[in-house]
């Protein structure tokens, strides 16, 4: 059938001037680059635990490997900045997706080390030591040497489910090469859960599907990381859009309430920060307006369902819940991606130049934990009368900007939902963007090297946001003017 001039898939697949069919392949010539990037430096097993750029540029193909990520990543950033919309359909959106996935599902593992840390905690559960209670170094794993420095001695701050996961992939490969093969399909899984479980969620929300799987799943920090990587918050994020689609799509329905909460709690066992999406599930569960007793009615499936889930799969896997102790040993890590960490290396800079010592990080970090579950609480309560769905998003981005530790990929979480469930896109896009310059290919994390510049811009935008949001609530208040 051919398509009218006047149609809207086909204004959205030219917008900013470029055709649906150019931004395919410069998505597709992007990754390869990435692709290519990894296999000359990419983070290889036996490669160095820690590099600067200085010394990447230095190295072998150095100029070559950085000009590769640099391009690469420019070249998916520009395609998926400008069909921002979603392009002519959901289908094409859905292949040019596949497409860009296909290089770096062959290639070495990009961006981060974690993958050979997912290989170790899984050994060391085959082999009887909770992960929970000692670091990866008891047993001693047997790609130990693989592991950066800084996590061979922590617990895994993962959840149970996930713990699992590892623990069954180390034992159908048995070695670490398989193990990333199977890592890397698992991830694969987890995206194509995810393009059945947002167009669902996107039309409950009434956003056009294509462009719910477009955002979501056309971003480099998909390609480059929860594919390239591997990581495990594909697995959560797959559960996740999985159970609020379930949720969303069947208010008042006890059965399908259910199985929407076991979904969450799914994605609660895999990584917990899942979990501050739950109480939100619970008002989309409910049919009609607000009211005390439907929320109990309707919701108490969903939470109970992940509750359940949750508590089942620790008890029988014979683990305990030592991983939420251990998600305070990402802390460990210090970068001004996380604006708390930023504001806290700031304020140590300007004690300096007044010839004081001031660690300021435990403050401000403290503070944004109390200041995230504030926030958390008035979210909720607002979502009481608007839409649950969207705030859920809201309360993904909250927690990840309010976060100690912020690694780029960690902004897929408020990505997926808000792709789904949001109108105004721009801010997120732009903040996913940027998180995709970030890491080089072989982990090298830029942050760590930019600190003295990165920490007092991010700081210092902290100010305005914090400025514009009083501002915004003052204007808010005041009474209109009769006319």
């Amino acid at each position: 059938m051919t398509v009218l001039p006047s149609s809207p898939d086909r204004r959205a697949g030219s917008m900013s001037g470029v055709p649906s069919h150019l931004a395919r392949w410069t998505g597709l010539a992007g990754s390869t680059l990435l692709a290519i990037s990894a296999y000359l430096g990419g983070a290889f097993p036996s490669g160095p635990l820690r590099s600067t750029p200085v010394s990447i540029w230095q190295g072998t193909n150095g100029p070559l490997i950085l000009a590769a990520w640099a391009v690469g990543t420019g070249l998916m950033a520009y395609a998926w900045w400008a069909l921002r919309d979603g392009g002519p359909s959901t289908r094409w959106a859905l292949v040019t997706v596949g497409l860009w996935l296909l290089p770096l599902l062959v290639a070495p593992p990009f961006g981060s080390r974690d993958v050979y840390a997912y290989a170790c905690q899984g050994a060391s559960f085959v082999g009887g030591i909770s992960p929970y209670e000692q670091g990866v170094s008891a047993l001693p794993c047997p790609w130990l040497d693989t592991v950066s420095v800084i996590w061979r001695d922590t617990p895994a701050p993962y959840g149970p489910l996930f713990v699992l996961i590892a623990g069954a992939v180390v034992k159908i490969t048995g070695s670490l090469t398989a193990s990333i093969v199977l890592f890397r399909a698992l991830s694969l899984v987890g995206v194509v859960v995810s393009a059945w479980a947002l167009p669902a969620l996107a039309r409950r929300a009434g956003v056009l599907p294509k462009r719910a799987v477009w955002l979501a799943l056309g971003s480099p920090l998909i390609a480059a990381h929860l594919i390239g990587g591997p990581h495990n918050d594909v697995l959560m994020l797959a559960a996740l859009v999985g159970g609020l689609a379930v949720v969303a799509s069947h208010p008042g329905r006890r059965g399908m309430l259910l199985v929407g909460g076991l979904l969450l709690g799914v994605a609660v066992a895999i990584k917990v920060t899942a979990v501050v999406v739950v109480p939100f599930a619970a008002l989309a569960a409910t049919a009609g307006p607000y009211r005390i007793r439907t929320l109990i009615r309707d919701g108490g499936w969903v939470v109970g369902g992940a509750a359940a889930t949750v508590v089942g799969v620790t008890v029988l896997g014979g683990l305990d819940f030592g991983w939420v102790g251990g998600l305070s040993q990402g802390g460990a890590a210090v970068a001004w991606t996380s604006p708390p960490t930023a504001v806290g290396q700031t304020v140590g800079y300007v004690a300096a130049l007044f010839g004081g010592h001031v660690d300021a990080l435990p403050v401000t970090r403290g503070i944004a934990v109390v200041l995230l579950a504030v926030l958390l609480v008035w979210l909720w309560w607002r979502a009481r009368t608007r839409d649950p769905l969207h705030h859920a998003g809201l309360a993904l981005a909250l927690t990840v900007a309010l976060a100690p530790v912020v690694h780029p990929w960690y902004w897929t979480w408020p990505l997926f939902v808000l792709a789904a469930t949001a109108r105004r896109t721009g801010w997120f896009i732009v903040v996913a963007l940027v998180a995709s310059f970030l890491v080089l290919p072989d982990g090298t994390g830029l942050p760590r090297y930019t600190k003295t510049v990165g920490a007092p811009l991010m700081t210092l935008l902290v100010i305005v946001l914090v400025v514009r949001l009083v501002r915004s609530a003052r204007a808010a208040r005041q009474p209109v003017a009769a006319d």
